[in-house]
């Protein structure tokens, strides 16, 4: 019995000197495994610029996009959407915020066999238009819906 501890012992200490060697030698840094994102879109201060980052054009054409949000939200520091989309092909999705100060609120990448539809929690300084960009086939389709926030959830 005492030599199946020592045996755990031995394995669990070599187990975490390989991790801390790796973490020390920069090969478990986390920018190795974080994905790319597009900062640029997430610094604009101004919805169109923001979508025109995103997606290449600030006028998108309408597709086959629902928005769940509720049309009052009590509480603006954290409303619920759900983005969902019945076209072929879907492979990103991005939502927007048009009055907060930073507009652009999440992007989506999706594999090829994921179904399209996203749900995310964000905060609203106040009564906005909440625009869903999603790309299908290589081309950006948009929707909107207005949000009423009664209480703003960034600082009111």
């Amino acid at each position: 019995m005492p030599n199946n501890k020592r045996r755990t012992f031995l394995k669990g200490s070599i187990a975490a000197s390989t991790v801390g060697i790796a973490a020390a030698a920069g090969l478990l840094a986390p920018i190795r495994v974080l994905a790319a994102w597009p900062a640029d879109a997430f610094v604009l201060r101004n919805h169109e610029a923001s979508l025109k980052a995103v997606t290449g054009t600030s006028d998108l054409p309408a597709g086959d996009i629902e928005i769940f949000a509720p049309e009052i939200a009590e509480n603006g520091a954290m409303v619920s959407v759900t983005i969902e989309s019945g076209m072929p092909d879907v492979s990103e999705i991005a939502l927007f915020v048009v009055q907060n100060g930073q507009p652009l609120a999440a992007t989506f990448l999706l594999g090829a066999s994921a179904q399209p539809m996203v749900s995310i929690r964000v905060k609203m300084a106040e009564t906005s238009d909440v625009v869903a960009a999603v790309k299908s086939g290589g081309a950006w389709y948009g929707a909107s819906r207005e949000v009423k926030v009664t209480l703003g959830g960034c600082g009111g």
